[in-house]
């Protein structure tokens, strides 16, 4: 929605530890979680996405070959090292940094 557009940011630390803690409860239960839509489909995002736990995205066709050769490129124990940075900190722009960082490195 366009009018709510500009509030839209993904790496806010609210949104990050949401989308943390609903993974890693899922995780405990049991239970299949994936994100589905932008984000999951954002290549920026995605090494956020596996360092947090998940491991089920749902995205556009046209995203899915992009995504998957930078997962595929990524260690999967660094983005988890660099994401749980990212869950104890409340600073936008440090968690803006530490993805600035996941991005960088392989």
């Amino acid at each position: 929605d366009e009018a709510v557009s500009h509030l839209y940011d993904p790496l806010h630390p609210a949104i990050v530890q949401l989308v943390g803690t609903a993974i890693a409860t899922a995780q405990r239960a049991g239970k299949p979680i994936a994100v589905c839509g932008e984000m999951a489909g954002e290549v920026s995002l995605a090494r956020m996405l596996v360092g947090l736990g998940l491991r089920e995205f749902s995205m556009h066709p046209a995203n899915i070959l992009r995504v998957k050769q930078r997962l595929l490129q990524s260690d999967a124990q660094a983005c988890t090292h660099i994401a749980s940075r990212m869950l104890r900190t409340d600073d936008p722009l440090k968690v803006a940094a530490l993805a600035k960082k996941l991005n960088s490195s392989t």
